[in-house]
């Protein structure tokens, strides 16, 4: 019964020092190993498919422009110190143009004293194409003086961003004939994005769109009636039935023309098909 007992305890003796010998190991490697930055797309809070960050400008047409911060974490100890990190545009597998539908990157981007993770912050510039179209960007980080970048498979990011909007199943229920520029006049003026097609919801959903079609038919009333908004018409031409711009005060690049209908005696907006909106 003796014996057995010190074989057991010789058993137990030799586990701890393999388990101990690990545990030395696994801190003179962790110790050893240089500090690396990879992406945390998985906790970024615009994040909707694998490695990838989408965005768009559709809902607010005020903004000219809007920044992304991408998470970047880093691998190793923290130090007491400011350090910093580098990343490039891949710019082969990029539809995205510098300076039209982004900011070029900085030469670095720093990472706070005894911090574990920092920001890289893209901005996207609301362009007038990007109605039409979606552009992507692909973002590498690369090596600095401070970190590495030793994982392939997590030092890439993808950002799809676009101001385009699409036809809602809820939409033709409501407000008939669909066109992006009716769906952009409708947030506005409702400042809503979602309705839905339950009849118990017929008072709430028709008082929103009687709302857009008062503007439709007298934008120049809802403009004076509501100048906290910051929307202008400014007129194109010269004479009695001028055709106007219309647009945020802060974003006069992004515009929808009113355009005079002598047919019908009054002015209608212009949709993206050179249509008038009804």
């Amino acid at each position: 019964m003796h014996y057995k007992l010190t074989i057991q305890a010789l058993y137990l003796l030799v586990g701890v020092t393999v388990l101990c010998s690990s545990c030395n190991q696994a801190e003179l490697q962790t110790f050893q190993h240089s500090a690396n930055v990879y992406f945390d797309l998985d906790t970024n809070y615009l994040k909707t498919i694998p490695d990838s960050v989408t965005y768009t400008f559709a809902y607010d047409m005020t903004k000219a422009q809007d920044t992304v911060n991408l998470l970047t974490r880093v691998s190793g100890f923290r130090e007491g110190r400011v350090r910093h990190f580098r990343a490039y545009i891949e710019q082969d597998s990029s539809t995205a143009i510098a300076g039209e539908h982004y900011e070029p990157l900085k030469d670095q981007y720093p990472v706070p004293a005894d911090s574990g993770n920092a920001f890289l912050p893209l901005v996207l510039y609301n362009a007038a194409d990007l109605e039409d179209q979606s552009v992507s960007l692909i973002i590498k980080l690369q090596a600095s003086d401070d970190f590495g970048v030793e994982n392939p498979r997590i030092i890439r990011a993808r950002v799809v961003f676009s101001a385009r909007l699409e036809q809602p199943y809820w939409w033709s229920m409501w407000l008939g004939a669909y066109s992006r520029v009716k769906h952009q006049l409708f947030i506005l003026v409702t400042e809503q994005t979602e309705m839905t097609t339950e009849g118990l919801d017929a008072p709430r959903n028709t008082y929103f769109a009687n709302l857009l079609t008062r503007m439709l038919n007298n934008p120049f009333s809802w403009v004076a009636d509501n100048p906290e908004k910051g929307y202008v018409l400014e007129p194109l031409t010269e004479g009695t039935n001028p055709n106007y711009h219309f647009y945020h005060r802060d974003n006069p690049s992004r515009t929808i023309l009113l355009r005079y209908s002598a047919a019908a005696g009054r002015h209608y907006f212009i949709d993206e098909n050179g249509q008038e909106v009804r």
